[in-house]
């Protein structure tokens, strides 16, 4: 068990994503401000979980958030007069709130860090969910009369889940039930049946999807 920093989001992050957030909230920019009087870059981490009831600012804040998030480390920092932020995070890994303490400045929380069961099957589902991504990323290119989703996916299987979960357009209810998937080979197969469904609607009504993807910067460090 570790105490880290807590920041409510209407989001989920994933392990291996880079994400810009903006701080202007009292009690985040004092959480940024411990953060960076930490020495250790590695050691700049909180935990990012989404929100479950309630809002990400005002008075009351959240009201209620989900157990499983992301521990995210801090790598980037802009600092304005005013004392706004501009930071950048890398997701670094799953984790599960076991506690919480409002008593400080900022929400914090003992947490346990969460890794992904030990799947050898999980090679398989990858390459069966990647094939379903390029088919549906063909399908799309044609729909939309030309190249689309130009960009290489991840090869490890838990990346490659975490970069589907991250770029695909889905509810936050969604992207909530995959970052608390046990393993890879259960979030790909979540994933998979999501793609396959989309391409039927595609085909049924020739519009704009609702899996829609975007660029994302990855590292697994």
């Amino acid at each position: 068990m570790t105490s880290v920093p807590l920041f409510p989001l209407n989001a989920v992050l994933f392990p291996g994503v880079a994400t810009p957030l903006h701080i202007f909230e009292e009690r985040y920019r004092a959480m940024v401000r411990e953060l960076l009087g930490i020495e250790e870059v590695f050691d700049r981490v909180f935990g990012i979980v989404a929100i479950r009831e309630g809002y990400e600012v005002g008075d009351h804040g959240a009201q209620s958030v989900h157990r499983v998030g992301t521990l995210v480390q801090l790598t980037e920092a802009e600092a304005y007069d005013d004392g706004r932020f501009d930071i950048e995070v890398i997701g670094r890994q799953r984790m599960r709130v076991t506690e919480h303490d409002s008593s400080g400045p900022f929400l914090r929380g003992e947490v346990e860090l969460l890794t992904d069961t030990d799947e050898p099957e999980a090679e398989v589902e990858a390459a069966r969910t990647l094939a379903a991504f390029e088919r549906y990323r063909d399908q799309l290119s044609e729909l939309r009369g030309g190249p689309v989703l130009t960009g290489q996916m991840p090869d490890d299987p838990a990346y490659l889940s975490y970069a589907l979960a991250t770029t695909c357009l889905l509810t936050l209810p969604q992207r909530q039930a995959l970052l608390e998937a046990d393993g890879a080979r259960q979030r790909l197969g979540m994933l998979r049946h999501t793609l396959h469904d989309e391409m039927r609607a595609m085909r049924a009504v020739p519009s704009l999807p609702a899996t829609e993807v975007a660029r994302t910067r990855w590292s697994p460090n």
